[in-house]
């Protein structure tokens, strides 16, 4: 789910901060700049893991700033096709499920990625699967659910590229520069606790066996 991606960079520093420690100030430079923000074809930033070196800092002409190249690696969110994370439902349309991982909401499981029988319920506003003994599960909001990682979708956020519509026309809108598709259509994915009453009802099951069996045994015991 995360990874460790080495960078090289230039940063500046503002004069006020000059008197400061060296390195706290390189690394509050580095965090600033990259923490939160999604690289293309690398993920999302979470910050600074550790300062690999840095060179000494050359003054800039008429600003005062402090350009200093440095060499450092970053934890980033990059998720494996075939990953199963944990998150809560943040929000649900006809289209799908968007999911929240308390530092990312960049999450989509697509309708065509839930379990077959699932209908968006316009009135509960939530995804309802139907199993195939007509029970009716819901996917309610802030629920907790796993899901599995099917794909990215990757868009350039460079100010050159034009997007454009289905229907060819541009679109000035931009959408999210990375997102990350999952799905819901495998035993055990889902809200976890479809899965925890499951566990259970076997669980009880097998009890109730047990207890029997151990009747049974009594009585042969005493004939």
């Amino acid at each position: 789910m995360f990874i460790l991606t080495t960078i090289e960079d230039l940063v500046q520093l503002k004069p006020s901060v000059l008197n400061q420690n060296p390195e706290k100030t390189v690394k509050d430079a580095i965090n600033e700049k990259y923490s939160n923000k999604i690289i293309y074809n690398v993920g999302l930033c979470i910050c600074m893991w550790d300062l690999l070196g840095a060179s000494d800092g050359m003054i800039g002409h008429g600003t005062g700033l402090v350009n200093v190249n440095v060499e450092f690696r970053l934890l980033v969110f990059r998720p494996f096709r075939g990953e199963i994370l944990s998150g809560k439902i943040k929000h649900s349309d006809s289209e799908g499920i968007t999911m929240d991982l308390s530092f990312t909401s960049e999450i989509i499981i697509p309708a065509s990625n839930l379990f077959p029988n699932s209908t968006f319920s316009l009135a509960e506003g939530v995804w309802v699967w139907r199993t195939d003994d007509g029970t009716e599960l819901f996917l309610d909001k802030g629920e907790p659910a796993l899901f599995r990682v099917e794909s990215e979708i990757w868009e350039d956020q460079q100010p050159g590229v034009v997007r454009r519509g289905e229907d060819g026309k541009v679109v000035f809108e931009r959408g999210s520069a990375w997102r990350v598709v999952g799905s819901m259509a495998l035993p055990g994915l889902g809200p976890t606790l479809w899965w925890a009453e499951q566990d259970e009802e076997e669980g009880e099951g097998e009890d109730q066996g047990l207890l029997e069996g151990e009747g049974e045994d009594e009585e042969m015991i005493e004939d």
